[in-house]
């Protein structure tokens, strides 16, 4: 199990991104000290033919759309004077109806909560839920934004590991559960840099144990909030269920999603959670005044009028991973073939075995195809993209793997 209360170590691909990172800060500001040293975090954001590093949808918005995003906006347009609706019941509302469509799973305006992007959501549950005193747990590796999270908040951040092919250890994380007590269990599925899927056997003794796990470092008898980050869910194999489906038998269950990856707006940045109306009282506790512009709301609401249009690249996406991760395993590095982890979201993490990652990617950019050291040592993530993407990632990284060390 890891633990740490310190700012997280990027990895090469979260490196500075900016001309004014950390590097360049005035010593003699008051930067809190648990910050200093510390980079921001983000991909690079580089000007190449091929982008395949922050897991967009590659596909942009349909012309009916664009067209009813327009629209809205210029409905709205002349009362931008006026604070928007701060609890955006409307949108709440729309993104009920959705779930229901797509998760078949019916809940109330009450239990739905958005706010600008996955990462506003989960900064709001750890605001709300963990501080000085307090402890999230997750399973390594997972998506390296969440100690970020914790650092912010003051949250203490621990991992137990994942088992070799990156699926949960229920064993591992149950037992974590009770040494650690943490006022968060933070799960991820499809996990981020995986791909892996968590069986709903698997979350309900998660969530069944959390009930008789009591908090350390609060002032009264309370149990863990269990998160469920479902970013990429709408990318899993057909039939295979959703967390929301569970909310309404577990209290403590909260599932957040995004709009930025299977619904292409990540530009847009539109995040929501469902959960139980409880949790979503103690987020809008912590929420900032406003945070959820109107010009927001009125094009996530276009954009969820046309789920369909938004939606229809996704099946095409789940078959170009398909194709992808096979065609991998068909590739060797030193004379064995390539793993491939089994995933179900729009990327693939991939390698298992390289003795210097850094060198592939580099080489893969210098031929213009931008993918994302991430994860364990030995491993690379690359999403999926155009079909002329990704015929241009296949034949690169052909060249590149007999040349490498």
């Amino acid at each position: 199990m890891t633990t740490s209360n310190a700012t997280a170590i990027p990895t090469p691909n979260d490196a500075p991104v900016s001309d004014t990172g950390a590097a360049g800060i005035d010593p003699s500001l008051p930067l809190r000290d648990d910050l200093i040293g510390g980079e921001p975090y983000g991909a690079p954001q580089l000007d190449v033919p091929v982008c395949l590093n922050v897991n967009e949808n590659p596909y942009p918005l349909a012309d009916a759309v664009v067209q009813a995003i327009t629209r809205r906006i210029a409905q709205v347009a002349p009362t931008l004077n006026r604070y928007p609706d701060r609890d955006h019941e409307t949108l709440r509302q729309a993104f009920c109806d959705y779930l229901e469509r797509e998760s078949h799973t019916s809940l109330s305006v009450g239990q739905l909560w958005a706010a600008n992007g996955s990462n506003e959501i989960m900064l709001q549950l750890f605001q709300a839920f963990g501080g000085p005193g307090r402890t999230a747990l997750g399973a390594d590796p997972t998506y390296s934004m969440y100690p970020e999270y914790a650092r912010d908040t003051f949250t203490t951040w621990t991992t137990t590991p994942r088992n070799d092919d990156f699926t949960l250890d229920v064993d591992h994380l149950v037992r974590a559960m009770h040494e650690v007590r943490p006022a968060i269990v933070m799960l991820t599925s499809p996990n981020n840099p995986t791909g892996t899927v968590l069986p709903m056997d698997a979350l309900e003794r998660v969530l069944a144990e959390a009930e008789r796990v009591e908090v350390a470092g609060s002032s009264r008898p309370t149990h863990p909030i269990v998160v469920v980050d479902e970013a990429y869910v709408e990318f899993r194999d057909p039939g295979t269920p959703s967390a929301v489906s569970l909310i309404d038998r577990f209290p403590h269950l909260a599932v957040s999603r995004t709009m930025s990856k299977a619904f292409a707006f990540a530009g847009a940045r539109v995040g929501y959670i469902a959960a139980n109306p409880s949790v979503i009282d103690c987020l809008r506790i912590v929420r900032m005044p406003y945070h959820l512009s109107a010009l927001t709301q009125a094009a996530a609401l276009a954009a969820l009028e046309h789920t369909d249009e938004q939606l229809e690249q996704v099946g095409h996406l789940r078959r170009t991973r398909q194709e992808t991760a096979a065609w991998l395993r068909e590739q060797t590095y030193h004379g064995k073939p390539l793993q491939v982890a089994e995933s179900q979201s729009n990327f693939l993490l991939f390698g298992g075995s390289f003795a210097d990652r850094t060198q592939i990617f580099d080489e893969l950019l210098k031929r213009g195809v931008l993918i994302r050291v991430v994860g364990p040592e030995g491993w690379l993530r690359v999403c999926m993209g155009t079909e002329e993407e990704m015929a241009t990632f296949r034949r690169s990284l052909a060249e590149v793997l007999p040349m490498v060390r």
